[in-house]
């Protein structure tokens, strides 16, 4: 039988020993040296390390390293997970302490059985005072919780918060880290979940939507991290859905070091003139593509002016390829008469979305297509892509506000965005 599958009796609890340099603590457990290594978060607009999350890792009796997760097995046999937890939480903090940092954040992943135990909270903080470190200096990373004590879990996420330590919500957007939990632990800081990162590269419409999800944990009142940034077109993603605090190898690996200030600037400057250059061809793309549709606004609108019915002022905007439909409202915000689509694409509408279709007499006063039309009559209002009502896909709407012979009245064409990805 492996040294790994036994349970000697001369087993002693792991203790600390001098590390190799003489400076970095280091902790002997059974066969394994565990030490410390921080990888730094970074502030995208401070463009420098804000903090570092610390995080465990082991080398054997040869010295070849072995994955941490090896020694917390090891330590569930023994019965003794949580003391090496705590053991491993004490070796952070010293070696942290040894950095000579001035105001930089620690991130310590909890462990949920330590988090659990009503005394964790005091004996961290008697071990902050030991080394002359503040609480409000240390991040605890909240794990999933699926246990259900959710009352008893929010007390202690309370109780720790007073304490003075600020707390992250780790892994926002799977299993139990919703958007109710976010209002229910009221933590500071929201990371979100790798696998949101991976279906934003991977999907166009998850990648549009992010800066909204960022957007409503920010108007919730949390700061935002995004963590596991290995490429530059994930962490293009970060810096354009408007996270505060970015984290990964792209921008720096986990060391026993401190990172050096000017390696956060170089690489923010970098990908902040990559995001330009890339929304600018972003934009210039789509006003390509939208220029038929402005130009043909105008001029269907200038028909209306001139008394000629909608079906009349839109005849050529309903041959360009992606028009899914025009309809007009009055000042109001509600709809004259039903849609006008393409008579070629009548029979591609989606019969599921049946009752949606006809929209004459409808309200859509608080529509921004509106709204923005009104506040500027004669020019062409463009909205971003959202779902449409009417057949449940991407659309974008351009609209128009002009004085015709009935009135004040808002010409407005939906273009199918989801014919974008066929471009």
């Amino acid at each position: 039988m492996s040294m790994v599958d036994l349970d000697p009796p001369s087993f002693r609890p792991p203790r600390p020993v001098a590390g190799d340099d003489g400076s970095r603590r280091t902790v002997l457990y059974g066969e394994y040296t565990v030490f410390s290594v921080f990888q730094p978060v970074f502030s995208v607009s401070h463009r420098r390390a804000i903090g570092y999350h610390a995080s465990l890792r082991a080398r054997d009796d040869s010295h070849r390293h072995v994955p941490s997760a090896e020694v917390f097995t090891q330590a569930a046999r023994r019965g003794d997970l949580l003391e090496l937890g705590r053991l491993a939480e004490s070796l952070h903090l010293g070696n942290f302490n040894a950095f000579d940092s001035h105001d930089e954040w620690l991130f310590l992943s909890l462990h949920p059985a330590a988090l659990m135990d009503m005394s964790y909270g005091d004996a961290l903080v008697a071990a902050l005072k030991d080394i002359g470190l503040s609480p409000q200096r240390v991040v605890l990373e909240v794990p999933e919780q699926a246990d259900g004590e959710t009352t008893r879990f929010s007390e202690i996420i309370d109780s720790l918060r007073k304490s003075g330590f600020l707390i992250a919500l780790d892994g926002f957007g799977v299993k139990h880290s919703n958007i109710d939990r976010v209002w229910q632990l009221r933590p500071d800081i929201v990371t979100l979940d790798r696998c949101i990162l991976q279906q934003a590269t991977e999907h166009s419409h998850i990648e549009r939507v992010l800066p909204r999800l960022v957007s409503l944990l920010h108007e919730s009142g949390q700061l935002v991290l995004m963590g596991g940034l290995s490429t530059e077109r994930e962490a293009l993603i970060a810096l354009e859905c408007n996270v505060d605090f970015v984290q990964g190898a792209y921008f720096a690996q986990p060391s026993v070091d401190a990172v050096h200030s000017e390696v956060a600037a170089g690489a923010m400057d970098a990908l902040s003139a990559a995001s330009r250059e890339r929304i600018a061809a972003r934009d210039r793309a789509q006003a390509t593509r939208l220029e038929p549709y402005v130009s043909g606004l105008e001029h269907a609108s200038v028909k209306l002016m001139e008394g000629e019915t909608l079906i009349a002022a839109t005849s050529e905007m309903l041959q360009l390829a992606d028009t899914a439909r025009c309809f007009l409202l009055d000042q109001e915000g509600r709809q004259i008469g039903d849609n006008v689509v393409p008579i070629v694409r009548t029979s591609q509408r989606a019969k599921r979305f049946s009752p949606l279709l006809h929209s004459e007499g409808a309200s859509w006063e608080r529509r921004p297509y509106f709204i923005e039309a009104l506040r500027a009559p004669g020019r062409v209002h463009l909205t971003p892509p959202y779902l449409s009502i009417n057949e449940a896909h991407l659309c974008v709407t351009a609209s128009i506000a002009a004085q015709t012979p009935y009135g004040l009245q808002v010409l407005c064409v939906d273009i199918n965005w989801e014919a974008a990805k066929r471009h």
